[in-house]
């Protein structure tokens, strides 16, 4: 093939991607989607304090976070002002968007949660894991659900909803927060923390001695979610909004911007 031919190639071959690029992009919102998605005129966004969510710098007060980041560039998109909103757990988390103080969420996938939420595909894996502290005996995720080992999760939880109904031998004790959970673990009323490893990674620190055990005992599928009722049309723009963001990297983005650890972003 000459210069020019090879040139001419190489730029329909071009076109040809730039073309395919425009075609999975979702289309301009228009006002039936917005009114569907942020029906207040600002677009509400529904966070907790994880990393998954959203963490405050404690520096700058800078909201990071996957969720967070993905609200403000769906906000952007619709053109309406992001309003981000946290919560100090997944049970006021949850009641508040079923009372419809929040537009957007992202929630772990459940059978339950799918009742009285509409999803869209899953924008992250997300790994559960265990947390000991110093001089526990327990070394792997096999040795956890023994008679006599207590194990203590964020009550309302994904990782509730999936790790407890599997603890057959082991007692769980609930708390309504990761921090109840760590004043659990010092004051040696538990023996291990289950949650997000993600979460667990952000709180070690502030257990003494605290170790991560390699493995996971099961994983979650973390996705945007509406109360129920906005209208399939909303629902629709924002699945092929959540196609972009992982096509375009925005997700990885998001997720390198925090650090995350124990995720991955679905193909």
């Amino acid at each position: 093939m000459g210069p020019m031919r090879f040139a001419v190639a190489a730029a329909a071959a071009a076109v040809t991607l730039l073309a395919a690029a425009c075609a999975m992009a979702p289309p301009d919102p228009d006002e039936g989607v917005r009114r569907a998605l942020a029906p207040t005129g600002a677009l509400r966004v529904g966070l907790i304090s994880v990393p998954v969510h959203a963490l405050r710098d404690p520096y700058s007060g800078e909201l990071r976070g996957v969720s967070h980041d993905l609200g403000r560039a769906l906000a952007a998109r619709l053109g309406v002002p992001f309003e981000p909103i946290v919560y100090p757990n997944p049970a006021a988390y949850v009641a508040a968007g079923q009372a419809g103080q929040w537009d957007i969420g992202s929630l772990g996938v459940t059978s339950a949660r799918e009742s009285v939420f509409d999803f869209v595909q899953p924008h992250l894996e997300v790994d559960h894991g265990y947390l000991v502290s110093a001089g526990s005996r327990i070394e792997a995720v096999g040795d956890v659900d023994r008679p006599g080992v207590r194990v203590a999760l964020v009550e309302g939880s994904a990782s509730d909803l999936a790790i407890a109904r599997d603890l057959k031998r082991a007692t769980v004790l609930r708390g309504r927060d990761l921090s109840t959970l760590i004043d659990l673990v010092v004051m040696g009323d538990a023996d291990v923390i289950a949650a997000q490893k993600t979460n667990l990674y952000n709180i070690a620190p502030r257990v003494p001695g605290a170790r991560v055990l390699d493995g996971r005992p099961g994983t979650e599928q973390q996705a945007l979610a509406l109360p129920k009722g906005r209208g399939a049309a909303g629902l629709a723009w924002l699945r092929g909004f959540v196609e972009d963001a992982k096509r375009r990297g925005l997700v990885q983005r998001a997720v390198d911007r925090v650090g995350l650890r124990g995720v991955a972003v679905p193909p």
